[in-house]
């Protein structure tokens, strides 16, 4: 998985290091953790341009259990091209009126949009010192800002508990995040994005399992 610290460098114009006021030592583990989370970010951020697609097409992922999904996303961004991706992200996330999918905390836990899931969030965010982005338009329980802000507790972006990435984690990602990316291997308009899903899925049930190893 090494390569995929290649995608954490293009999705770092989202979090520059130069940028961070404070950043904790992290070992290889956390950093591959958090590259994870910055990649499932990007992409569910936006859809994926030329570069973007050329560097997902060279990973390499082998037999693990994230390593098989990262083999059928490298394939995946093979078969496509930035238009093709670009209507199928579209499809899924934009559509006319909406899309299939709405990657929102509120509306997986209450079937509702800006509900009392996103006002969690606010709160959180507010404690561990993490501000809005003045020009972010997504309310911050869209699943891609709660999976930057975890890169950014893993990677140590941010100066916070120790406990941090775990309570949030427990709180706004592992209640409904998989059911999210289950929902996105089967969408109807997912073809790349098939394998998004099935990368996420299968990262989120590590994450689970690992923090509950540490509890």
């Amino acid at each position: 998985m090494q390569s995929v610290a290649v995608v954490n460098e293009y999705a770092s114009e989202r979090l520059p290091d130069d940028d961070v006021p404070h950043r904790t030592v992290v070992d290889e583990v956390d950093q591959l953790r958090a590259q994870h989370y910055d990649l499932l970010a990007v992409l569910l951020g936006r859809a994926p341009d030329h570069a973007l697609l050329n560097t997902l097409a060279s990973l390499r992922g082998g037999d693990s259990v994230l390593g098989q999904p990262v083999e059928a996303m490298a394939r995946a961004s093979r078969a496509t091209t930035p238009e093709g991706v670009a209507r199928e992200y579209h499809d899924l996330f934009v559509g006319v009126g909406r899309g299939e999918l709405l990657p929102y905390a509120s509306y997986y836990l209450t079937g509702f949009l800006n509900e009392r899931p996103l006002a969690q969030v606010r709160i959180d965010l507010q404690g561990l010192g993490i501000e809005r982005d003045a020009a972010m338009t997504e309310p911050e329980d869209h699943l891609a800002i709660l999976l930057e802000v975890m890169a950014g507790l893993v990677a140590g972006r941010f100066e916070t508990e120790a406990d941090a990435a775990r309570d949030f984690f427990a709180r706004h990602v592992e209640p409904w995040a998989a059911r999210f990316f289950s929902d996105l291997e089967r969408a109807q308009a997912a073809r790349f994005y098939r394998t998004v899903g099935e990368l996420g899925r299968a990262f989120i049930a590590v994450e689970a399992q690992a923090f509950a190893m540490d509890a």
